[in-house]
């Protein structure tokens, strides 16, 4: 069975893809490799001819990085520079440079100012070209990019993320505080974790907080989990004697 729950980790792990730092070293937020890559495919489905076949997303090589001000998620990136990396094919009725440009100006774009990664470069490889209409091309790279992908089996079943379920005590009432903040669509669990960990800790005195979720729309994923660390850390100082510090994992964007 234990080695059952392990393979199970690693599978949910690689469909997460990285933890990919969002903002700054003193931002403490963390966002999936798969929710940043749907975000960025739904940008370049409305680019003319453009059908993605791969996007990664790392940390941009021979770039410093920084220690992030608050513990990072397990296997998180350190803060730093980001690079894109894109296979697509493209269309024959359109320059190809001219739809290079596009579909490198809307993935960075995308990534810098509607979620927050520090992306410096978008690295493009062509992988073919074809034929056909524009409004055939865009569809195809629609229903290719947007298709959703299975729920992970651990946010399926994971517990309501609220003081009266599973989820009681201290990290039940700072579930409550985090659904209770403008932008948070829902908690979600990641790798059979649940939504809200809180750690204490005696040498030095503290504690720590670790929050999962997903942002609804028309919100700034960023600008949502700032305001998520203040009031989950706000509401955790009453009953420890030391700091508490407070970071986020955003799962999903409807960015």
């Amino acid at each position: 069975m234990k080695t059952e729950a392990w393979t199970q980790a690693v599978r949910q792990q690689l469909g997460l893809g990285r933890l990919l730092p969002l903002g700054g070293p003193d931002d403490g937020t963390w966002i999936t490799e798969q929710a940043a890559v749907r975000a960025l495919g739904r940008a370049a489905a409305g680019i003319p001819g453009v059908r993605l076949e791969t996007l990664r997303i790392g940390s941009a090589p021979l770039e410093p990085v920084s220690e992030p001000a608050v513990r990072a998620p397990a296997s998180a990136l350190p803060p730093g520079p980001l690079r894109i990396e894109a296979a697509f094919t493209a269309s024959l009725g359109q320059p190809l440079p001219h739809t290079a440009d596009q579909l490198r100006s809307a993935l960075l774009s995308t990534a810098t100012e509607r979620l927050g990664l520090a992306t410096v470069t978008a690295d493009l490889r062509v992988t073919d070209l074809h034929e056909g209409s524009e409004t055939v091309a865009r569809s195809r790279t629609s229903k290719r990019v947007m298709k959703p992908a299975p729920e992970p089996a651990a946010a399926r079943s994971s517990p309501q993320a609220n003081g009266t379920g599973s989820m009681r005590g201290l990290a039940g009432e700072l579930a409550d505080v985090a659904t209770g903040v403008p932008g948070v669509a829902h908690l979600a669990a990641v790798l059979g974790s649940r939504p809200v960990k809180v750690e204490d800790h005696d040498d030095p005195p503290g504690r720590h907080i670790e929050v999962h979720l997903a942002i609804a729309l028309g919100h700034h994923p960023l600008e949502v989990a700032r305001a998520v660390r203040d009031a989950v850390a706000d509401a955790a100082t009453t009953d420890t004697p030391g700091p508490v510090t407070a970071a986020v994992l955003i799962t999903e964007t409807a960015a």
